[in-house]
């Protein structure tokens, strides 16, 4: 068959990819806008001075009240870990957890893919699934918000006058509208109950946790907002603090605005905001407090993280903290490459914003007696193109590529001597030495050595260059802005020309944008037409038979597609459904090129303007997808019989018994015919294959599940239930490699023929795979089981638990579960790793198009199950 796999996207999903990207260059450019606007008659020299000028007392607060936000922070974790797993995760790592996670997402901006990153590697080490860690996430954000709310609302009761959003309401009303605010708060709380309840609007389910939580969690979420308010409130002039109202409603608006704007850190928006918010427009001293602000809460906080990841990798801290510290300071330890990314695009920044704005007086006369103008001129000039090359270098850090990392490492020294050359700017060497320490630390985690074009990086990160870039012309020209510009400055080589120098930086770093871009669009590689091969490529079968995960097998179906390594000894299998391309499962075959694939997959969705979607992943790789900041899913459980374990002896294994013996005593034979053997019965099985779907109302499935194919078939051994030598039952034998694991795909059954059929074939299947010195027997999986119905859970996982319950008559999950339990196997989560957000019901609306042929069919089958049901429940 000749499906397609990957097709050409259209124009409209073309601009779809480029509306995020663009989007949060037009936010930013009309902050900076109205940042300009709001700064005109401010110089930098201004600001310097305002900075010097402000009192020590004040940092010494602002710095205090950094740690008492940060630990309310580290509380949420801790609240957080007693309620979702009591008595599993140490204080510590909780504490930890907490402050490192908000450390990096505040600083970086994206909040869920490094906060929710810490969190997973260090939970998931005390035991945490996916679901329990989400939870976790969820309390942590939810008393953010009951305490913004509350905020609002008593700031209207007692200063309803400081608010000059409602200036044009009378204060009495304003009143009114913060108590109907404190009043739904309170109503919340009676809603609430001792046990928690749940919200339902237009099939929305909100949870609400129990009255003491709720309560908890108000007050922590406050004394956080008081406190993360305090570091900027003290260090703003006594004359611009205003009223407790005005001040903490713009606070939070800004913040809120900020982290929407998708912009990292929200720099520039925040601002912004707050500048319109209060009417403090062409202060310098007010511009200072902001960047001391940035400084003492984002950067000082992400630096203190960062060097304790950098001692973490050079083993100094080894045998400092204690065992339970150490342990969540190791599941950190894979946060490497995209903090290694933020440190590499801050240095890239700081020498943009450092040929931006003037150097020291006293250092460039120091310079004038020891090195010629032009040595001076020059290394100003490739400090700013090394910057730009850095904000484009970090990608692969990201990435994890090894050549990103030995290009970056050169640079930075390189950039750290040009820095000292154009300017005796020792700060800025110290921080590039220090990111290039921090790399050369943390080699090991840079071990991908694939070939990377310029013509991959993502839209997104081509976004933040482009920020970048626009802020650095914006303030270069706000630190000149005194100087008449004319043709002829252009060409000043003077020891005093820093205008000049800028202009010139400017020029180059516009030029190498350009030239950059164009080569981007050029060598940007095209959505390939893929289409799927009328046979399974050859070597696809040699590297499934020795994949220890028998589910490798699916790749032998015949209705997939194929991305191979470089190597040639790895695959993904995947197929396009919708806007989604689907990966069934992991990468299959050499575990040192699978990240690799996972990455080259998503580029590739990327260029086709679809969405990458992983399908029943194990635990093990969740870490992989957390990293390319993907939503997980659970989707049930994998049933797995330990056969080392396994008997029939034992009264708890008294039904398996009865069920052999009944089939013996019935006549019920059961065989193994090798795959040489099968065509010459497949008439046989073809029967039995019709007959059975015929009883259950379906059609044949695809994708996860095999179906009725001779050339699928007779790549396997077939087990077989014969009655007086006609079969009445088969199922076809998945093996793994090295002996690990054994299972079944189709297994199908004449009905009628006796009650214990499908446990007597279980049961032969099982003992015949002990026989043959497998280690495990996998049952397959149960779909929805093992989903939380904690009140705080997921939607999904409550929604998905609810069909679990109730929609047995019409899918047997229930059924299913209780079916394999029966075998006392070991169960273990499978997830779906997508994109998050509003794309997460698309995307399993794809993937019931894929696996079961869409809404219409699922739908139809459903109904004809449920039919045959009733009549068999009138029957008895």
């Amino acid at each position: 068959m000749q499906n397609e796999a990957v097709s050409e996207p259209s124009i409209a999903q073309r601009l779809k990819a480029y509306i995020q990207p663009a989007a949060a260059v037009v936010v930013t450019v009309g902050a900076l806008w109205m940042f300009h606007r709001m700064t005109l008659g401010v110089s930098l020299t201004d600001i310097e001075a305002a900075m010097e000028m402000m009192p020590w007392s004040a940092v010494a607060l602002a710095f205090a009240a950094t740690l008492a936000s940060y630990v309310f922070l580290a509380t949420y974790d801790i609240m957080a870990c007693r309620i979702v797993a009591k008595g599993r995760v140490p204080w510590p790592n909780a504490a930890f957890s907490g402050m490192a996670g908000y450390a990096f997402s505040n600083f970086l901006g994206f909040h869920l893919f490094t906060g929710g990153a810490v969190r997973f590697r260090t939970y998931a080490r005390s035991g945490l699934d996916a679901g329990e860690i989400g939870q976790i996430i969820l309390i942590t954000w939810m008393g953010l918000w009951l305490a913004f709310t509350a905020l609002v609302g008593l700031a209207l009761v007692f200063d309803p006058a400081g608010v000059p959003v409602f200036q044009a309401i009378h204060p009495a009303t304003e009143r009114v509208l913060g108590a109907a605010v404190v009043a739904a708060l309170v109503a919340l709380f009676v809603f609430a109950g001792n046990d928690g309840r749940e919200i339902r609007f237009f099939g929305w389910y909100l949870p609400v946790p129990p009255r003491k939580l709720l309560l908890f969690q108000l007050i922590i979420g406050i004394a956080d907002l008081a406190a993360s308010a305090a570091v900027l409130y003290v260090l703003l002039p006594a004359d611009a603090q205003g009223g407790m109202a005005l001040f903490l409603i713009v606070y939070m608006v800004a913040v809120i605005l900020g982290a929407a704007s998708h912009v990292p850190g929200g720099v520039g928006v925040f601002e912004a905001t707050l500048i319109a918010g209060l009417g403090l427009e062409g202060r310098a001293d007010i511009l200072a407090a902001l960047l001391a602000y940035r400084i003492i809460y984002y950067v000082v906080p992400f630096l203190i993280a960062s060097v304790f990841l950098l001692f973490i990798e050079a083993g100094v801290l080894r045998n400092v903290l204690t065992r339970r510290v150490i342990g969540s300071a190791k599941a950190v330890k894979t946060l490497v490459p995209p903090v290694a990314a933020a440190m590499v695009f801050i240095s890239g920044i700081v020498l943009l914003f450092s040929g931006a704005t003037p150097g020291i007086p006293a250092r460039l006369e120091l310079l004038e007696e020891w090195l010629p103008l032009s040595f001076v001129e020059s290394s100003h000039f490739l400090g700013s193109l090394i910057g730009l090359a850095l904000l484009i270098i970090a990608y692969g850090l990201q990435r994890r590529l090894f050549s990103a990392w030995a290009i970056s490492v050169v640079l930075l020294l390189l950039a750290a001597v040009l820095s000292l050359a154009k300017g005796l700017d020792w700060e800025e060497a110290s921080i590039l030495a220090a990111s290039a320490l921090f790399l050369i630390v943390s080699r090991h985690a840079f071990y991908r050595r694939a070939p990377q074009s310029l013509g991959r990086i993502s839209l997104s990160w081509l976004s933040l260059v482009a920020l970048a870039l626009i802020a650095t012309i914006w303030l270069g020209f706000f630190s000149y802005s005194n100087v008449g510009y004319s043709n002829e400055l252009f060409w000043e080589f003077e020891w005093s020309g820093e205008a000049p120098r800028f202009l010139r930086a400017m020029l180059g770093l516009v030029a190498a944008a350009i030239v950059l871009g164009i080569y981007i669009l050029v060598h940007r590689p095209p959505a390939r037409m893929k289409r799927i091969p009328d046979k399974v490529p050859e070597g696809i079968e040699a590297i499934v038979a020795q994949s220890p995960d028998s589910q490798s097998n699916l790749a032998l179906i015949g209705d997939k597609a194929f991305l191979w390594s470089e190597n040639r000894k790895a695959f993904l299998m995947y197929r396009r459904t919708g806007n989604s391309l689907v990966s069934m499962g992991d990468p299959v075959g050499d575990e040192s090129g699978a990240a690799d694939l996972v990455w080259q997959f998503r580029d590739m969705a990327d260029r086709a303007a679809a969405r990458a979607v992983f399908y029943a992943v194990p635990p093990e790789s969740l870490p992989l997808y957390l990293d390319m900041g993907y939503a997980l899913l659970k989707l049930g459980e994998v049933a797995r019989v330990d056969l080392h374990a396994f008997t029939l002896e034992g009264a708890k294994n008294q039904e398996h018994r009865y069920a052999d013996r009944r089939a013996a005593k019935e006549g019920l034979v059961f065989e193994v015919i090798p795959r040489a053997d099968v065509p010459g019965i497949m008439s046989e099985l073809r029967e039995v294959s019709d007959i059975w779907l015929k009883e259950k109302g379906g059609k044949e499935k695809s994708f996860s599940l095999g179906n009725f194919d001779p050339d699928y078939m007779a790549f396997f051994d077939c087990a077989v239930m014969r009655l007086e030598g006609r079969i009445v039952a088969f199922a076809n034998i998945w093996r793994s490699g090295e002996h690990n694991e054994i299972s079944i795909d189709l297994m199908r059954y004449r009905g009628g023929v006796s009650k214990v059929l499908m446990d007597a074939l279980f049961v032969k299947l099982i003992l015949y795979g002990k026989e043959q010195g497998f280690r495990w027997f996998n049952l397959g999986a149960a779909p929805l089981s093992g989903l939380s119905d904690h009140a705080l859970a997921s939607r999904w996982n409550r929604m998905a638990r609810l069909v679990f319950r109730h929609g047995d008559d019409f899918y047997h999950f229930e059924g299913l579960r209780a079916f394999k339990q029966k075998f006392s196997p070991v169960w273990t989560p499978q997830y779906l790793a997508c994109p998050g957000g509003l794309g997460i019901p698309q995307v399993l609306l794809d993937l019931n198009t894929l696996i079961s042929g869409g809404i219409g069919q699922l739908l139809g089958t459903a109904t004809r199950r449920a039919g045959l049901v009733r009549v068999k429940k009138e029957k008895l």
